[in-house]
Parts: C-alpha cells; structure tokens; sequence
C-alpha cells in the first residue's frame, strides 16, 4: 500500500517541488496551497490531491486533513513548509505584520500538526517534518522576526521530538540554506521606513549582500532530496541540513562563539 504525505504550501517552490518528488517516488501526495483553482501543473499528475488550506484558517486546516484521509485512507507524513519571510527594521513592522508573521511560521505550524496527532496517535505511527531554516540557528541584521519564528520551530520541534516518540511518532527539522525560490517574491515580505535614518545604511548594505550570495543559491529539488532522506532514512536524528551553505554556515556557528562569529558576519555584510 502506497504511503502518503500531506505537505502545506505546495504552490511553489520547495512545496512543490518535494510533491513532484514524492509522487514520483510512488507516494500518495495531498499538496494543500490557499488558491488550488490556480495551480496546473500539480492537477496533472496521478495520485496527488489538490486541496485548499491556509494555516491561518482553523477550518481549512480540519477539512484539508479529513479530506486526505478520506482519500488515501491513512496520512504517514506531515510536511509543515508553508511559511514566508518578514525582514526589515523592527520600528517600520506595523504590529499587523508583526501577528501575520508569528500566526503563519509558529501558530499555523502548531495548530496543522496539533491537528494531525490523533490520527499519528491512533495509528502509532507517523512523521513530521517541519522546515526551518539556517535562521533557525543564526541570525542576519534586520530578521527579528523570521529569524524568531524560525527559532522557534527549532525549540518546539525538538521538544516535540521527546513528547511524540514514545508512540512511534517521529519529528525531523530540514534546515535550507539560500534556495532559489520564491522567498524574494510573494513569500517575502520587506518593511522598510526611509523616513528612520539611522537604520537605511544597513538596509542597503543587506540587500547588496544577499543579492550577491544569492546567485550561488541551491535549487528547491535540493530540499525535496533532504525531505525524502529525512523521512526515509529510518533513524531518530532530528536535524537535517540542506544545502552546502548551510552546512558550511552552521558548522562556523557551532564552532564559533557568539562574539567572533557574528563578527565575521558584519565584515561580510560590510556594517
């Protein structure tokens, strides 16, 4: 019997590129997005469900999860990807944007895989992985709230990881690098005010810097390589790294302490 995967913002990008990846494998694939009467290319392949879901909705969230076990009989896998980007000067985030952040990164994360664990649960079987970021472990200058939220996936995945095992449920963390999607488009959400002078310097010395390091990004197909391993491998590790920036990025973090590395980082960015 074909396993299943239910994967949240399958829209674009690593989304939809691990739903391309996992059917192709054989699975059964439930690729939920906000607008499905958009997508065309998902509609066209066997043995995946389009359904509609936003992680801000309670009720979408409900009948997106029913409508996959109906359909397949049994969800295995649980891809918690949705998610988006806020970065700018804290002072220029109107506290709208600031809820929008927390409510899709951190409480959409919590409330689709609170609603999955009874049936994980029922089934004593079961696996989510929740994608983070190399934000999850360290910082860029003007990320407050991405890199808290994605700190915060970090935190409660690993103490889910303790909280789910006893009943054969597993928790793995996928940590990405720069991947080329589009986190500089829709997923991305940049708040500036140029009217604070005290902050335009770095603003324009970050985006010179990213627009420099994102010509080496890896591909999306990179991350649905690492998803598949970190849902197949058999093992209890809890963290997986994606990319080789991100490798090189987070071994400097760990052996470094706070002070040299975030050091480096200024000289990099040039502040």
């Amino acid at each position: 019997m074909s396993k299943t995967i239910l994967i949240t913002g399958a829209s674009s990008g690593i989304g939809k590129e691990t739903a391309k990846f996992f059917q192709a494998k054989g699975w059964n694939v439930i690729a939920t997005m906000r607008t499905p009467e958009k997508e065309a290319e998902l509609t066209q392949l066997d043995h995946i469900l389009i359904s509609r879901l936003d992680v801000t909705d309670s009720s979408s969230i409900d009948a997106s999860v029913a409508e996959g076990i109906q359909k397949f009989g049994c969800i295995d896998v649980l891809l918690n990807n949705a998610g988006y980007g806020a970065y700018g000067p804290l002072e220029a985030f109107p506290m709208e944007n600031i809820r929008r952040q927390f409510d899709t990164n951190v409480i959409g994360l919590l409330e689709m895989t609170k609603a999955i664990l009874p049936h994980f649960r029922a089934n004593k079987a079961g696996t989510i992985v929740n994608i983070s970021s190399i934000g999850g472990q360290m910082t860029f200058p003007l990320g407050t709230l991405y890199h808290g939220t994605k700190f915060a996936v970090e935190g409660l995945s690993e103490a889910l990881h303790y909280e789910l095992e006893p009943f054969g449920v597993k928790v793995k963390i996928v940590e990405p690098g720069m991947i080329r999607t589009d986190f500089g488009g829709r997923s991305f959400d940049f708040v500036n005010d140029e009217t604070i002078e005290e902050y335009q310097g770095t603003v324009q010395k970050l985006l010179t810097h990213w627009g420099s390091v994102g010509e080496q990004a890896s591909e999306p197909s990179v991350v649905a390589e690492v998803i598949w391993t970190a849902v197949t491998d058999g093992t209890s590790t809890l963290r997986y790294r994606a990319g080789n920036d991100a490798v090189e990025l987070l071994n400097n973090r760990k052996a470094q302490d706070d002070e040299h590395f975030i050091g480096k980082m200024k000289q990099q960015i040039g502040l």
